[in-house]
């Protein structure tokens, strides 16, 4: 069975992180623990000087190695839970939109599940910002686990 983990740091993302470590798996699981940095922006946000772009570089660049630091600590706490001796766990940080990398990724890898936390956003925000776990859910070519 292949697992795509979609990790972001937050707290919801912290429990699907629990789903995994507390399940229990058959042996030879393949778990990839998955970020995604967003690094776009639109066009006409950048400022003609490029101070706007090269803040927001600097700000992609510290964002993606925070989420590479925290994919090989869950790597390491998916290791050494009781079922780490099952499972073969690699890790992935990607640059992108994470609603349609998440799905890309689930794709090119041949998920067999997406577990993905839900943030819980209520209906304005969820407007605004999309909720990448409807997305994932709706477009996946897989099942998808959404924890709460």
């Amino acid at each position: 069975m292949r697992v795509l983990l979609a990790v972001d740091g937050s707290e919801c993302s912290q429990k699907a992180v629990e789903e995994v470590a507390t399940r229990i798996w058959r042996k030879g699981t393949k778990i990839k623990v998955f970020a995604v940095a967003t690094s776009r922006i639109p066009e006409w946000f950048m400022d003609p000087a490029f101070a706007t772009s090269a803040a927001h570089e600097v700000q992609v660049e510290e964002h993606h190695l925070k989420l590479n630091k925290l994919v090989k600590e869950i790597k390491s706490s998916l290791e050494s839970s009781g079922q780490g001796e099952n499972l073969e766990i690699e890790t992935k940080v990607v640059e992108d939109y994470p609603k349609e990398a998440i799905v890309d990724e689930a794709e090119s890898w041949n998920a067999d599940l997406v577990i993905v936390g839900a943030h819980g956003y209520g209906k304005i925000k969820r407007i605004f910002l999309g909720s990448v776990s409807q997305f994932v859910s709706l477009y996946a070519p897989c099942s998808v686990q959404i924890v709460r």
